[in-house]
């Protein structure tokens, strides 16, 4: 059993490997450069923390980005209890016009900023790398074929307002897992990919402990094979983030989420340093390539192949 297994996940990993080596004609390529442009364009609108003019006027570059593509956009409104009081919070969920395959798989960003008062924070990195490289691959994953229904899910209120807690923070990804669990798309979405912070020049991507072993072991394994072991972390170690919801709602979920090479979270993250100068392009293209691979592996062990 354990050798047929081990068949089983070199013939995944080799299917991904090829994916990432020969990519579909009908599928343009992925490019760090367009991630990069999305980057600056939410860069430019300025600080966007949850119910602020400058997160609205986002949301409203990501609807028409997405639309452009061909997507419908759910925009799930709701009323968050925050330290500051009540906020109006959207998510947004980027589906194709007709579902395109058996296998619903989302992949998801935060797109809000973290709200500080004694200082401008633009959020390059947090969140505007993950937001921008997710923007992407929706781009080049319109056009994609096969047994996976991918769905593009922007999470509104990931960052705390004064202090992350169990209520402070994480307020659209708890949101939505507690909608999806009570109305039953939960238990039809068979795996999610969260991004986050994937932008630092100098990316390494942490192996996740709290993500779904399967799921993070198959990322892993895809980015070895796709030659992408330079953007891999040695330390492994748990995060909480927007994937942790989901997972109590069932749902199989990794966080592909970015550090430096120490396993530490950037000097510069959450203060006014997280501009442009520390996102580099090459590095979301590097990510982006790295969910691509995955699809493939994902999609044969969802048909149990």
């Amino acid at each position: 059993m354990r050798k047929a297994s081990r068949i089983c996940l070199i013939c995944i990993l080799f299917a991904a490997a090829t994916c990432a080596q020969s990519p579909d004609a009908s599928v343009p390529p992925l490019s760090g450069e367009r991630a990069l442009e999305h980057v600056r364009a939410q860069v430019a609108f300025g600080p966007r923390p949850p119910g602020s003019d400058a997160l609205q006027k986002c949301r409203q570059y990501l609807v028409r980005q997405l639309e452009g593509y061909g997507y419908l956009v759910e925009r799930d409104a709701f009323e968050a209890t925050t330290p500051y009081g009540a906020k109006q919070m959207v998510n947004l969920i980027a589906r194709k016009k007709e579902a395109a395959g058996k296998h619903v798989v989302a992949m998801a960003s935060h797109y809000d900023t973290k709200y500080f008062e004694k200082f401008t924070f633009v959020g390059a990195n947090d969140a505007g790398s993950s937001t921008g490289l997710l923007l992407e691959l929706a781009r080049v994953l319109a056009s994609r074929k096969g047994d996976l229904d991918l769905w593009f899910v922007f999470l509104d209120g990931e960052e705390a307002f004064i202090e992350w807690s169990t209520f402070d923070g994480t307020y659209g990804s708890r949101h939505l897992a507690r909608r999806w669990r009570g109305d039953g798309t939960a238990g039809k979405v068979r795996a999610l990919i969260l991004l986050d912070m994937i932008g630092d020049t100098d990316l390494k991507i942490l192996k996740e402990a709290n993500s779904t072993p399967w799921l993070m072991d198959l990322l892993w394994d895809t980015a070895r094979v796709a030659g992408l072991s330079d953007i891999l972390a040695s330390t492994p170690s748990a995060v909480e983030d927007d994937h942790l919801p989901f997972l109590d709602a069932g749902i199989p979920a990794a966080d592909i989420i970015g550090v430096k090479r120490d396993g530490n979270f950037p000097s510069w993250w959450h203060t006014e340093e997280d501009t442009l100068k520390n996102v580099s392009a090459a590095s979301l293209e590097k990510a982006g390539r790295l969910v691509l691979a995955a699809l493939p592996a994902i999609e044969r062990r969802l048909a149990g192949k």
